[in-house]
């Protein structure tokens, strides 16, 4: 089971449209094909925009934030200044101390792949890297 950093959007994404990626990530998860690796920033955020957006229900995903998951070491978001976004920042430093990929949809993220030292990839990069899913066209 590979270990994964899960970008809020994702989430997000997962729960509007659950025939997307991002739902195919989370399903990974709760059959624990993933792991998700959170702290507490990482997942007071999910809580938090997911009780902010009426139509999504925290409790619908809460219980993939299981204890085995959680990293409880230092992280050093500082380290990300190159980040753009600084609410970003908490997800980068956690996937470079986890040494795990960031699994995110946010274009900003995205443009750093190569340059900050964590691997970075969306959802459906990861489900080819991992799941051998060749043909992922009939995804939203």
């Amino acid at each position: 089971m590979e270990g994964v950093v899960i970008d809020t959007n994702v989430f997000v994404a997962a729960l509007f449209n659950r025939r997307s990626a991002s739902a195919r990530v989370l399903e990974g998860v709760r059959e624990k094909r993933f792991r998700l690796i959170w702290n507490q920033p990482t997942r007071c955020e999910a809580e938090m925009i997911l009780r902010r957006i009426p139509q999504l229900q925290w409790q619908k995903i809460a219980y993939l934030f299981r204890p085995e998951g959680e990293f409880m070491s230092p992280v050093d978001p500082a380290a990300f200044a190159a980040v753009p976004d600084p609410d970003d920042r908490k997800f980068a430093a956690l996937s470079a101390a986890a040494k795990v990929p960031l699994v995110t949809s946010d274009k900003l993220l995205l443009a750093q792949r190569g340059t900050i030292g964590i691997e970075i990839v969306t959802p459906r990069d990861l489900l080819r890297m991992t799941l051998g899913m060749k043909d992922l066209k009939e995804l939203p």
